[in-house]
């Protein structure tokens, strides 16, 4: 069985940063051992990392959200803890909004029987990136660990979680 692990944006800014939350620091534990996990068994481990220039304020997200975050190259656009060492030679996605086209095209490429999902944050970027998942591979399992995921918002995370499993994809540890 073919199985993909994509780690979502735990990067600083989501973390301690300026627009991190106590929940996305409490999955460093769980993200590290999971990793972990599929780096053992030999499967794929690949991630995204949220990236805006200096000119953010001036985008359609900048004006809607007008927080400064995960400037290239910047301490906040890096990745956080442990998982900075651990993924330091997995392929990365550079994103500058919620899903990654990037990651959509190499999901077109490849063919995998599992995706899982982790990471923050999960009723913005997680559930985009799934939902891009799910279009790219629509025979594959497609699961979301909700005990490895994160949102600054209890009620939007469980009603991601509601449409995930609308469209049929799995969320465990619910």
């Amino acid at each position: 069985m073919k199985k993909l692990l994509i780690v979502v944006d735990y990067q600083n800014d989501f973390v301690t940063g300026s627009l991190g939350f106590p929940e996305a620091a409490a999955l460093e534990p769980k993200l590290h051992d999971k990793v972990q996990a599929y780096l053992d068994a030999k499967d794929d481990v690949v991630y995204t990392m949220d990236t805006h220039g200096e000119n953010y304020l001036e985008t359609q997200e900048g004006k809607k959200l007008p927080i400064p975050h995960c400037i290239c190259g910047s301490e906040g656009w890096q990745l956080h803890g442990r998982l900075r060492y651990q993924l330091a030679y997995c392929p990365y996605f550079e994103k500058n909004t919620f899903g990654s086209l990037d990651l959509l095209h190499y999901l077109e490429e490849k063919r995998y029987d599992v995706i899982e999902f982790v990471g923050v944050v999960s009723n913005i970027c997680v559930i985009s990136n799934a939902v891009l998942a799910k279009a790219a591979q629509p025979e594959a399992q497609i699961i979301v660990d909700a005990q490895c995921v994160a949102s600054h918002d209890s009620v939007m995370q469980e009603k991601a979680f509601d449409m995930l499993e609308n469209l049929h994809i799995d969320v465990l540890n619910r």
